[in-house]
């Protein structure tokens, strides 16, 4: 265990306050809500539009609202029969002020992002099992089959509407362009590629390590042909893809000559639009025949990096009646083992010890000591999201030093700033009884085995769900075919009803079975009549055929090789559209 035994900081009252910033002039074009701040504290009053495109805090911290709005007089009659693209109008006007958004393009935004997703509903509600009031929210419905297309379909083109107002009258080298580059072991950089492909003035770069992604996942990345579209098949590891993006943001030769941008969950308009399928599943739930009233409502959701369930605890803080948020994770429990003990440490593995998983589905070799598993979406050492809930904690915190707001923000920054650090140098820290305490108010956690997880996908497609069929992923008899990470949410949620059985659950389903259809097959293989012929979907079919554009990048060619290509490819799209 690392040095963090010892609570860091919070010695609230006796802290040399926080220096408060001159007064400056009264912003009447946006709400508390519609102006953001950095967690570490360095940055104050800046704009959605701001936000959006940089991504990242110049002091590192992750961007939150200076204040989390509350939900309007009779939300719920209001609301209730709202489609999704109106529920997501009605939630983001009020993170996003009209005067950088109007409110005819916000809604033309929204409906062009969702008018892609298979479902009309958007996320589904399925009731898995109704007589434990289980219910699943299909998150899977977009392009990729992933629950990030919510989000990545809307950013992609908030991108393309600041970019375009930007660059309005401008041509040639004056235009602003915007370089996305990211890393993926699959699922992001499929989902930001289709929310990105054919948008103007911007070109993105995803690096994935070649042979260590899915067949699938490898070819919705490289079939799509889209001049702005690049993928880089990487000879190593997913690390050696992630550390080559974090050199190219840290050096200033490509930042001053190309604009960065980042896609990946730290962006808040990623959780942003996340929090909409939170109401939208409650509304849901509201119009089923058989809903109760007096039965309160959880939310299960399979997390690693901790930006879905963020966007619930949002939902939760405006005002949606949420009872619990409950953290499900796999064997790399670090958000688990916080909830348990009050201390936020690494836990890292080698050899043998952090083998498994299959390489095929996405898993992949880690050099920081992250535990391979069959659900590799989840794998990770720390929670890049888990920051913004940090702030918040310490900002209730810091509230009972009884100073002014200026005051208790930024010592809420100087906190986050002080954990992060002993994070980065103790490899963990811990924080107050009281701490942990209120962070237990909101959210309850449990962890989830590989051998759990393959026993849920089992049960669940040998039991006859309530419905019959749905939505494509109904197996033998009716029952149910989970993928890996979905079924860590069940897992978690069948727990959670033994503690609280009248309580309704919403589990979150976040990919299509057939996105990791080897652990699928691992579980199935031996089920009578089990087929993934029967759940294929139809856009999977002769995928891996068709036409792919990839550029290859040997082992040797460094940060400063991806560099070159990045550069010179950006050059050829410049060029090509004068």
């Amino acid at each position: 265990m690392p040095d963090s035994a010892t609570p860091v900081g919070l010695a609230v009252p006796t802290r040399k306050p926080a220096p408060v910033p001159t007064e400056e002039p009264k912003d009447t074009t946006h709400t508390p809500s519609q102006r953001y701040l950095s967690t570490r504290g360095g940055s104050y009053g800046l704009s959605f539009e701001e936000v959006v495109l940089k991504g990242l805090a110049v002091d590192g911290g992750l961007f939150i609202p200076e204040e989390v709005p509350s939900l309007p007089r009779d939300w719920e009659s209001k609301w209730l029969n709202l489609s999704f693209s109106e529920l997501a109008f009605e939630i983001l006007s009020l993170y996003i002020s009209p005067s950088e958004i109007p409110s005819a393009d916000l809604k033309e935004i929204i409906n062009r992002s969702y008018s892609t997703f298979r479902a009309p509903e958007t996320t589904p509600l399925v009731p898995l099992d109704e007589k434990d009031n289980l219910y699943l929210l299909e998150l899977f419905h977009g392009p990729t089959f992933a629950f990030k297309d919510v989000a990545l379909q809307l950013l992609g083109n908030l991108f393309e509407y600041f970019l375009v107002r930007r660059n309005q009258g401008k041509t040639g080298r004056e235009r602003h362009h915007l370089t996305v580059v990211g890393a993926t072991s699959g699922d992001t950089g499929s989902a930001a590629i289709y929310g990105l492909r054919g948008k103007k003035d911007v070109s993105v770069f995803i690096l994935h390590p070649k042979g260590r992604v899915s067949p699938i996942q490898e070819a919705q990345m490289t079939t799509v042909l889209d001049a702005n579209v690049h993928n880089l098949a990487v000879e190593g590891t997913f690390d050696d893809c992630q550390d080559t993006v974090k050199a190219l943001f840290a050096d200033p030769k490509i930042n001053e000559t190309l604009n960065l941008g980042a896609v990946n969950s730290i962006n808040w308009a990623r959780i942003l639009a996340q929090t909409t399928y939170y109401f939208h599943a409650y509304f849901s739930l509201k119009r089923s025949p058989l809903y109760n009233p007096t039965q309160k409502v959880r939310y299960v959701v399979p997390t690693g990096n901790f930006g879905d369930i963020l966007a619930g605890y949002f939902a939760k803080r405006m005002g949606l009646p949420a009872e619990k948020l409950v953290v499900a994770t796999n064997e790399n429990d670090i958000l688990d083992r916080f909830w348990k003990t009050g201390h936020y440490e690494k836990k890292a593995v080698h050899g043998v010890e952090a083998e498994g998983g299959i390489a095929a589905d996405g898993a992949k070799a880690h050099e920081d000591g992250v535990k391979e598993t069959l659900s590799p979406a989840m794998d990770i050492l720390v929670s890049s999201n888990f920051e913004r809930l940090l702030w918040f904690l310490a900002y209730e915190y810091a509230a009972g030093a009884k100073m002014d707001e200026e005051w208790t923000k930024r010592q809420a920054g100087q906190e986050v700033e002080s954990w992060l650090k002993h994070l980065k140098s103790k490899g963990g820290f811990s924080v107050q009884p009281e701490i942990l305490e209120a962070a237990k108010k909101d959210f309850e956690s449990e962890r989830v085995s590989d051998a759990q997880t393959i026993g849920i996908i089992k049960l669940f497609y040998a039991t006859p769900i309530s419905n019959g069929t749905t939505n494509g992923t109904s197996g033998y008899k009716g029952g149910y075919i989970l993928d890996p990470h979905s079924a860590i949410g069940v897992a978690a949620s069948l727990r959670s009803i033994n503690r609280a059985p009248d309580t309704y659950h919403v589990s979150l389903a976040t990919a299509h079975p057939a996105k990791f259809s080897n652990a699928v097959e691992l579980a199935l293989k031996e089920e009578p009549g089990f087929s993934f012929d029967n759940v294929l979907p139809q856009e999977f079919v002769g995928l891996e055929k068709k036409e792919k554009r990839v550029i290859a990048v040997p082992r040797g060619a460094g940060w400063e090789g991806v560099r070159k290509i990045v550069e010179d490819e950006v050059e050829k799209e410049l060029k090509s559209s004068r």
